[in-house]
């Protein structure tokens, strides 16, 4: 019988990072809250203790793409801050295609807002979170992943 492994996720923006946690057994995703990025760059205490309240045994960053398969302007950022994750964290880290992830949480987010699921507003940092979820859902179905460094 196989173990399952917490698995953390992020989606890296300039603002905030959103994370999402799921494991290898259930492959079901989890929004947590997102890290506040600031001018000294991502915070990285409250990462690390998400990393180390969770123990995962992976980490997962959102690469991202343009429409039509090019690098986005973040491409490298994001490939940085997988790097400095794992350096960090001495963790294996997966990169995945994220595009349009933010657009997919958004949606799921109002669409659970407008049918009563969700009572507050939905907020940027709840997107962030829902993006990173979204993220890890296609890491568990195998799309679009390939291993950092």
């Amino acid at each position: 019988m196989t173990r399952a492994k917490v698995v953390l996720a992020f989606d890296f923006g300039l603002k905030r990072i959103g994370i999402a946690c799921g494991d290898t057994l259930t492959q079901t995703a989890a929004p947590r809250p997102a890290a506040i990025v600031g001018r000294g760059g991502p915070d990285w205490e409250m990462i690390a203790r998400e990393v180390r309240a969770l123990a995962p045994g992976l980490l997962i960053v959102g690469e991202p793409y343009n429409a039509d398969g090019s690098e986005g302007a973040l491409t490298a950022a994001a490939r940085g801050f997988a790097a400095e994750l794992k350096r960090r964290f001495a963790l294996p880290v997966h990169l995945v295609d994220e595009r349009f992830s933010s657009l997919e949480a958004s949606q799921t987010l109002k669409a659970r807002r407008a049918s009563g699921a969700r009572r507050r507003r939905v907020q940027r940092a709840a997107v962030d979170s829902a993006a990173a979820a979204v993220i890890l859902g296609r890491f568990f179905q195998g799309e679009g992943m390939r291993i950092h460094g």
